[in-house]
């Protein structure tokens, strides 16, 4: 017996209109993929996306280039340790820490222009 083959069109039943014999994009109303995060985690998110990269900008205003990459490789691993945190007092108190650190920076490096 012959194995059935999968179906060409996904979605809801049949192709949108205009798309043809492309897989269809129709999403179930009210259905949301697994992964998808809420308002408040989508946010957070972005500040600390925001964050890592108001570091990265600051860290690449040091001059000493061993410094630099000391740094850069600092931050990344600090950020990738703490990926995988989801509790949201630890998140804040970790954005907050981060913040704090990014201006300790910066006030060292515009005491080293001076």
């Amino acid at each position: 017996m012959a194995a059935s083959a999968p179906p060409a069109r996904g979605g809801l039943g049949g192709p949108v209109a205009g798309q043809g014999e492309g897989r269809s994009r129709v999403m179930a109303v009210g259905r949301l993929p697994p992964a998808a995060l809420t308002l408040k985690q989508f946010l957070r998110r972005q500040q600390v996306l925001q964050l890592y990269r108001k570091i990265l900008r600051a860290i690449r205003e040091v001059p000493d280039e061993q410094d630099r990459r000391y740094l850069k490789d600092w931050a990344r691993e600090e950020f990738k340790r703490n990926k995988d945190a989801t509790e949201e007092d630890a998140i804040r108190m970790m954005i907050t820490q981060g913040n704090m650190q990014l201006q300790e920076l910066q006030r060292s490096l515009k005491l080293a222009k001076s």
